[in-house]
């Protein structure tokens, strides 16, 4: 909410238009005792360059406030070009919410609409949703979907490569469907799934695999050997691609064979902010539109030919269908969504094709120059942004890095207990030379 400042005389205004005497008479229904003890000692207040200058002398007493950071594992630097916010905060767009009101709402309709077009290119399917919470959640959705589209079929194999946290995510989703089975497949020694135990694990029973790419290793799948695989034993694909971005220099999850995609938006122009907020990107093939979790906004023409957008499909449990609702999100991440929206105009195809490759060239000439001596390249399977190490001792280099001004990665053995001498290195177009070769000095 904007802040409105109010004069004494807009305020003895005010209280005559509504024929009360001070601003006392407004809580005249509160008890007296509890009026008495309410007030709020509170010092005057600093001058408005004061104030911004002790922000700032707060903000860096934080630990890596102003450190050099090479963090990737889900959340990701981009550079947000300042069109975006200053588009965002366009008073329309404030309260970007459900249309509930779809004939009155065709602002917020059409930019949904030209989202879920984006979205459509980029995963490479025929129809995407309005947004989801955020790419765990989607994921979530995702398997749910698969659940709903093989009716018959009760287990869904899920490579150990998927970020950790969505596995977590997809756990709590599953518990309470029931005969629902979530199964773990390895990853070879290349970071990639499994191939060979994935094929003995495809039987009859098996609704879907769900596989992330890039995975967590930073590692970029082999979606159609999968797909191949998963349409033998008729099984769905649904991808799970945690850095956006790798969407605009990789071959599309739908273009792979996958039959569901969804992907974390949070690098397609939203800045790192911690906790979030993120957006889920969802889509799918036409055949099981009606699977689809969350809302599809469309485009019509009414009786006059004029151009209108609408609420196609609906299917959440507010909307008359309850139990047989295909999902319980409540909302698209409409304001996120809208800046994913405004990012991807302004960028187009080639400028974000451009920087998908900075990123990829950026990322193996980091690899190349961190990976001598005792530090060594983890994987050998290709990469997007984000690459994992070897290195001798993790805690030695972190401290080491830290000292320098450096957070050179996440450490893999929290959630990957044979990978505990192993670094996760993330580097974007965010990520200079010099940086990358200052991060260079200290881990090699």
């Amino acid at each position: 909410m904007r802040f409105l400042p109010q004069t004494e005389e807009s305020v003895r205004s005010m209280l005559a238009a509504i024929g009360v005497d001070g601003l006392d008479d407004l809580f005249r229904d509160v008890p007296a005792e509890l009026r008495a003890t309410a007030n709020v000692d509170l010092a005057a207040g600093l001058p408005e360059s004061e104030t911004l200058r002790r922000l700032r002398e707060l903000a860096v007493r934080n630990d890596g406030a102003s450190a050099l950071s090479f963090l990737g594992a889900g959340a990701y630097p981009h550079f947000v070009p300042a069109a975006v916010d200053n588009l965002l905060q366009r008073a329309e767009f404030y309260s970007a919410y459900t249309p509930y009101q779809p004939e009155v709402s065709q602002g917020t309709l059409q930019a949904i609409f030209e989202f879920q077009s984006m979205v459509a290119m980029l995963l490479g399917l025929d129809v995407a949703n309005a947004s989801m919470y955020d790419g765990a959640s989607a994921a979530a959705e995702a398997a749910l979907m698969a659940l709903r589209v093989q009716r018959k079929r009760e287990r869904l194999i899920v490579a150990r490569s998927l970020h950790p946290q969505y596995r977590q995510v997809l756990e709590t989703y599953l518990q309470g469907v029931r005969d629902a089975e979530l199964v773990e497949v390895g990853f070879a020694a290349d970071g990639r799934i499994d191939s060979a135990a994935l094929e003995q694990m495809l039987d009859d029973r098996a609704a879907a695999v769900i596989v992330g790419t890039p995975n967590f290793f930073g590692v970029i799948e082999d979606v159609a050997a999968i797909a191949r695989l998963a349409a033998r034993r008729g099984a769905l694909v649904v991808t799970a691609t945690a850095e956006a971005m790798a969407l605009a220099a990789v071959r599309s999850p739908g273009e792979l064979g996958a039959d569901i995609a969804v992907a974390e938006g949070q690098s397609l122009g939203v800045p790192l902010s911690y906790g979030g907020p993120g957006v889920g990107l969802f889509a799918a093939r036409d055949r099981h539109v009606r699977s689809l979790p969350g809302r599809l906004v469309g485009e019509a023409l009414d009786s006059d030919g004029r151009r209108g957008y609408v609420l196609t499909l609906a299917t959440r449990e507010q909307h008359i269908r309850r139990e047989r609702a295909t999902s319980n999100i409540c909302t698209n991440q409409g304001l996120i969504a809208l800046a994913v929206t405004v990012y991807l105009s302004l960028m187009g195809k080639e400028g974000l094709r451009r920087v998908g490759l900075v990123n990829l060239q950026r990322a193996h000439r980091a690899q190349a120059l961190l990976a001598k001596g005792a530090v060594q390249a983890r994987f050998t399977a290709p990469f997007f942004n984000e690459f994992s190490l070897r290195v001798k001792d993790v805690d030695a280099t972190l401290r080491r890095a830290r000292d320098a001004g450096i957070v050179a990665g996440v450490p893999l053995g929290e959630w990957y207990p044979e990978l505990a001498d192993c670094l996760l290195v993330a580097v974007t177009e965010e990520h200079s030379q010099a940086e990358i070769e200052r991060l260079a000095e200290v881990v090699a």
